[in-house]
């Protein structure tokens, strides 16, 4: 395991440090009315790389100005590596201290969407969460789909709808009708909830088919992410082509890319087949990451409770077997295509990624720290989402991904 590399931004040589020199996110703020700019985050500071550029110290193409890390990711994992080695030899220890000017508290800073996204597709293809889900509408016997283990199922889902860390999410109406309603009625939705998932950003275009390999490669980084979803909307339209309005209202990511090179060094297997995969879709080395991940809920005004703690090992495929999937129609994928984990869920109770899971349908409603119980959630709440990846001495973390409900619009 690599050891933590320290810097002469001496916040960001605590083990406790969520963004340590090993690390480098990038983000993009904005502050002071000014117009959006890139940054990557050390330590408790964002170094300003758009201001950089300006000035010269760096030179992508005038990529860094544009307020979005799109451009730059068309550059391709050349430039990649190259900025991201130019951003470790400045901030060593013993670096450049004079680039001191261009840093900015991240306490004094906004942070806005990182990247534009181009398309968002979501997957299902977390086995716990997936067998749970199907046991509750189906049986232990009947919980997965014949073919969820050969194929990472997902659907197309909202790139308009995808927003960043802090957004307030609006409770959605839609249509909902319980199993003893003859009719279906228009009302807000009652069983809203969260999914834990991560978000895979594609940082090379490709055109047709490309391997697991490839497509492990065309991945830029990766963010924390929140799937809304309507649970009683979902129940009513889902048949026979799956969600739509039910996932619409809103998804949260993370304000942080972090790189794939940053977490080069947490890459573990898959698990265990317990069908074989066609061959398309074997993995030839590891491509899944060792990363800790919690959710917590905070009633407004009160405290936070954690709810759920798993790890995005858990997951049956890594973004680049879905990926790789994707592609297989022809499908054109683009700089900016953000792709959804599914719903990261471990074996245990504790560790279950969603609410659904955790109160089990509604049946048995969580009791938070507050002495207050859930089942979904309520107006006011605030679900966070939160993961690290932890080396020797240091931790590679994503930020918050979160989120207050507030209540449905008069319609």
């Amino acid at each position: 395991m690599t050891k933590l590399l320290r810097s002469w931004v001496e916040s960001a040589n605590s083990a406790q440090c969520p963004f340590p020199l090993n690390n480098l996110p990038y983000g993009v703020f904005i502050v002071n009315g000014q117009p959006a700019q890139c940054c990557v985050a050390i330590g408790d500071q964002a170094l300003n790389l758009a201001a950089m550029e300006l000035d010269g110290a760096l030179s992508f193409d005038r990529t860094l100005v544009t307020g979005s890390w799109n451009a730059f990711m068309a550059l391709g994992p050349s430039a990649w590596a190259e900025l991201r080695g130019l951003l470790i030899e400045m901030l060593a220890e013993g670096g450049r201290t004079e680039l001191s000017r261009y840093l900015i508290p991240l306490s004094d800073i906004k942070l806005v969407m990182p990247f534009a996204v181009t398309e968002y597709t979501d997957f299902y293809a977390g086995r716990n969460h997936a067998f749970n889900v199907g046991t509750m509408f189906r049986g232990p016997e009947n919980a997965l789909p014949p073919n969820w283990l050969h194929i990472p199922i997902g659907y197309n889902g909202r790139a308009s709808s995808v927003v960043v860390s802090g957004t307030p999410v609006v409770r959605p109406h839609g249509q909902l009708k319980g199993p003893n309603d003859e009719l279906p009625r228009f009302a807000p939705s009652a069983r809203f909830d969260i999914e834990l998932e991560m978000g895979a950003i594609v940082g090379t275009a490709s055109n047709g088919p490309i391997s697991v390999t490839e497509a492990f490669e065309n991945i830029f980084g990766y963010v924390l992410l929140n799937d809304w979803s309507a649970r009683d909307i979902q129940a009513w339209e889902y048949q026979p082509l799956g969600p739509f309005q039910a996932k619409a209202t809103a998804t949260t990511i993370s304000p942080w890319i972090v790189t794939a090179a940053a977490l080069e060094p947490f890459r573990v297997s898959t698990p265990e087949r317990e069908k074989p995969l066609l061959d398309y879709l074997a993995e030839p080395a590891p491509m899944l990451y060792d990363i800790d991940l919690e959710v917590t809920m905070a009633p407004e005004g009160k405290s936070e409770t954690v709810i759920s703690r798993t790890n995005y090992r858990e997951m049956y495929y890594s973004a680049a077997q879905q990926l790789a999937h994707h592609t297989t129609s022809g499908c054109p994928m683009r700089v900016g295509d953000l792709l959804g984990s599914g719903t990261i869920s471990g074996a245990t109770k504790e560790s279950r990624g969603s609410l659904l899971e955790l109160s089990w349908g509604g049946k048995e409603p969580l009791t938070l720290d507050t002495g207050e119980t859930r089942s979904f959630i309520e107006d006011g709440d605030t679900l966070t989402l939160r993961g690290a990846a932890k080396g020797d001495g240091y931790s590679i973390g994503f930020g918050e991904c979160s989120g207050k409900l507030v209540p449905a619009r008069n319609l």
